[in-house]
């Protein structure tokens, strides 16, 4: 008997069907030679401290950090979870074959890997079932083309390297500072990859809490309809404005130079999963987890393909699948498909990529129809269907205008663009460009036809303005940081070339900013997300600054997929974890001051030094601009704590009923939060609230 293990029940269910497998027993279908059983997701899970030792039950920093020299399993402690396994060990005792029909992915094998493990059946030969879709064309090249087991060695090393990183850095952290500055029971949850990410938006709350906005005058004028913007750098006083205009009312307005250039603007690229709820929180603000939700149903009524890639890219082998799937969808989209010429669709290398697919190729529709859908789901299969056919449409002709003109011999700039060809823009009319920077207006005004060497009356005006801060993350803007390990890039080439190094994985994503709501170290409001003052106090007691880095995240995501490729060694990687999480507990005590010095500046990391009222910067010649004060509301402050302030960020100990923090840009804000326990080497059984996250590590 043959015995195929998938992810989810559902799933199991389309592949018993498939293989003729209609007996329904508990736990498992069977018939035609095979039983299909199936896992609940994660049924086995890596061993907590005091599986290992009874002892490490009670959390102290004396045993930290606890890092296993190996390993071990056991079942998650639910009644469902351990009789699905009993099931599933029984099944694969008896089995002739085993095959794993898990998702095809890193998590999906590690889920299978574990149960083989645990089952004791490790050493049994077993294949490998990848699939892309369920459809039954795609099951039915599955099964004829199982892989063996061992070819999928690497991808198990990534996943398990993934998991036990995630349980060393989540676990010695977490206690760490839980011990160190817990009170009244208050976990401090610290992940290997949650903690940059709610790094990322307090340094963007921080950047806008300390934005001063500076006044700005700009001088236009009109002429034939259109506005001209005076070239050169704005007016940081009405009055320099007002006397350049005084010198152009009364002259004419001469036209110089007219420049007009065409740019073939390309479709976008297939949807990945990131790009994908970036694009639903754009237009809809539905969030990263809804949006995955969704494409997962979606996947399981075989109306997409898998949506957990990080791939843009389709085979060469797929492209009679895109054009049958452009064919059924002509019941959804007649009017859109009907322009293309499906027997010669033209495949170029911005669609069909080899190289660009790893595990699996982008997101796109199967052909497949369904009217029971809701009004979300409806709106994220249509995103899917549309991008599919946008693919292959023209691209977008425009034309863009630069006309220079002048006036008394100040020069000023009129810039417009014409659609001369809509292309693939047709098919989104009210929105021409997908890629546009959020918050940006699109500047687009109709020219009239100039000749150089035209002159007239023109009308000049001054508008006013501010500066503004940097908007705040939603979790469009939250994701491309993630993608792009903290670097602002709306660029599709750059973000395609920077995904390598991202905070976690499009499967993950997701999950970590609602793990960050879960725990309130940030906020949701609209679509905006900002961090709560837990989520501040969190990152300024964390030292250590590799463990706030998406940097260094994003250089262990790009370890973690090399493992995958079989090009980096799983043991290296274990290792620099183990050395890290090692540094992070020596580095977290807050009471280390250097008292032969202040400290750096925050803003320019030159030494700060003493005066008169405050501490500030040895550069404040040169334009550095940060003090402490002396005096904070009605309290002085000493020298220890300006030591503490600069040099650790924080102070502990709450002045007035608050705890102080600055910021990396030199900004004093207080928190209301309960005071931290003294850090010293006290012992502590486990918090309250511990219990609501049983896998006592954090990602």
């Amino acid at each position: 008997m043959k015995v195929v293990l998938t992810e989810k029940p559902s799933v199991a269910r389309d592949i018993a069907l498939h293989l003729g497998a209609k007996d329904r027993h508990e736990g498992y279908f069977e018939g035609n030679g095979y039983q299909v059983t199936w896992a609940y997701g994660h049924l086995v899970c890596l061993k907590d401290p005091e599986d290992y030792d009874p002892l490490l039950k009670r959390w102290s920093l004396n045993t930290l950090p606890f890092i296993p020299q190996q390993f071990e399993l056991k079942i998650v402690a639910t009644k469902i979870a351990q009789k699905q396994f009993s099931t599933i060990k029984k099944l694969f005792k008896g089995a002739s074959e085993l095959i794993c029909a898990t998702d095809a992915g890193r998590e999906g094998e590690l889920i299978f890997r574990y149960i083989l493990t645990l089952t004791n059946t490790s050493h049994r030969h077993w294949k490998r079932l990848w699939l892309s879709s369920l459809t039954d064309e795609a099951m039915h090249m599955g099964f004829n083309n199982l892989r063996s087991g061992s070819d999928y060695d690497h991808l198990y090393a990534a996943a398990r390297c993934r998991s036990e990183a995630d349980w060393i850095v989540g676990l010695n952290a977490t206690r760490n500072f839980t011990v160190r500055f817990g009170a009244k029971g208050l976990l401090w949850s610290v992940g290997r990859v949650q903690t940059p990410v709610l790094a990322l938006i307090v340094r963007r709350d921080d950047e806008i809490r300390n934005f001063k906005p500076e006044p700005f005058w700009e001088l236009l004028t009109k002429y034939r309809g259109a506005t001209f913007k005076l070239k050169g750098d704005r007016f940081k006083a009405p009055d320099a404005a007002t006397e350049v205009l005084n010198q152009i009312k009364d002259h004419p307005f001469t036209i110089e130079k007219v420049i007009t250039k065409k740019e073939n603007e390309l479709p976008p690229l297939l949807y990945d999963l990131t790009e994908l709820q970036r694009d639903m929180n754009r237009r809809f603000g539905l969030s990263a987890a809804d949006t995955l939700k969704i494409a997962q149903d979606l996947y399981e009524q075989k109306l997409i393909t898998y949506p957990r890639t990080d791939s843009r890219y389709l085979t060469s082998d797929m492209k009679s699948l895109c054009a049958k799937s452009l064919q059924n969808l002509k019941k959804f989209k007649a009017k859109e498909i009907e322009v293309l010429n499906l027997a010669e669709l033209n495949f170029s290398s911005r669609i069909i990529n080899d190289s660009k697919v790893t595990d699996h190729h982008a997101i796109i529709p199967t052909g497949k129809i369904s009217s029971q859908l809701s009004h979300m789901a409806l709106a994220v299969y249509d995103a899917i269907v549309m991008r599919l056919i946008a693919i292959f449409y023209p691209p977008c002709l425009k034309e863009h205008t630069t006309v220079e003109g002048s006036s008394n011999n100040h020069p000023f700039q009129a810039t417009g663009v014409v659609i001369l060809v809509p292309g693939w823009s047709a098919l989104y009319p009210k929105k021409v460009d997908t890629n546009k920077k959020e918050n940006t207006p699109q500047e687009i005004q109709a020219l009239p036809l100039f000749q150089k060497g035209e002159s007239g009356t023109h009308a000049p005006y001054i508008t006013e303005g501010v500066t503004k801060p940097p908007p705040h993350y939603t979790e469009n803007t939250l994701l491309g940081a993630m993608e792009t390990a903290g670097k602002l890039v709306e660029d599709e080439a750059l973000r395609e070339a920077l995904k390598a190094k991202g905070i976690g994985t499009p499967a993950t994503r997701a999950s970590i900013i609602e793990t960050l709501l879960t725990r309130t170290y940030i906020n949701r409001t609209g679509k905006t997300l900002t961090a709560t003052p837990h989520g501040r106090f969190l990152i300024a007691l964390i030292q250590d600054r590799n463990l706030k880095s998406p940097e260094l995240t994003g250089e262990w995501e790009a370890k973690l997929k090399e493992i995958e490729q079989g090009k980096y060694n799983a043991s290296d990687f274990m290792q620099h974890i183990a050395t890290f999480i090692r540094r992070v507990v020596a580095n977290s005590d807050l009471a280390n001051i250097d008292y032969a010095n202040y400290g750096p500046c925050p803003k320019c990391k030159n030494p700060v030094i003493k005066g008169k009222k405050g501490y500030g910067c040895s550069t404040w010649s040169q334009g550095c601009d940060f003090v402490l004060w002396k005096e904070y509301k009605d309290s002085s402050l000493t020298e220890v704590q300006i030591r503490s302030l600069i040099q650790k960020r924080i102070l502990t100990q709450p002045i007035q009923g608050a705890v102080l923090t600055l910021t990396d840009q030199g900004l004093l804000q207080e928190l209301t939060l309960p005071q931290p326990a003294a850090a010293t080497g006290r012992t502590s059984t486990k918090p309250r609230g511990y219990a609501k996250n049983k896998s006592n590590k954090a990602k």
